[in-house]
């Protein structure tokens, strides 16, 4: 099949790419474009550590047609702070709260996190754990990554 254009917003700033029509989001993102946080777990929507956020909304980037981007805004977890600025509340709770562990899941987390702090600046524990139940962490560290999440959320009200 022959090549299709591609044009879509990818963390703030318009990408125009060539791609197969049967190109998958988290492999234009991880070998085309070349951004290497997001992580390619079970390929079938099952563990979320491929999540990225389109339009603000968590997607599974692994069973996401890339062609469904086009006039979208995709986030990645290298589009959430600034690249030399300060990092994301999220991103320093995380740090604080050890909740990094090996790091596999963490662009997930984070950005399953992001999302919902956006449209809910105070969730409670239940909506954290509710939230993020569709990103799988291996090293069963969720406590620590819902502290994180709690954390964050007090420092974004607090500054805001």
């Amino acid at each position: 099949m022959k090549d299709l254009q591609l044009t879509f917003h990818l963390n703030g700033r318009e990408v125009s790419v060539q791609i197969p029509p049967h190109l998958q989001l988290v492999d234009l993102i991880r070998d085309v474009l070349n951004l290497k946080g997001t992580k390619i777990g079970c390929r079938e929507g099952e563990c979320g550590v491929c999540t990225v956020l389109v339009n603000g909304v968590p997607v599974n980037s692994c069973i996401f047609p890339a062609m469904k981007a086009a006039g979208q805004s995709v986030t990645t977890i290298e589009g959430v702070s600034a690249g030399d600025g300060p990092l994301d509340p999220i991103q320093q709770a995380f740090i604080e709260e050890g909740a990094i562990q090996c790091g596999f899941c963490t662009p997930a987390m984070a950005l399953t996190a992001k999302a919902l702090l956006d449209e809910n600046p105070d969730p409670d524990e239940s909506q954290i754990r509710q939230s993020l139940s569709g990103v799988l962490c291996r090293c069963t560290g969720y406590s620590k990554i819902v502290r994180a999440v709690q954390k964050a959320s007090l420092s974004r009200r607090s500054s805001g």
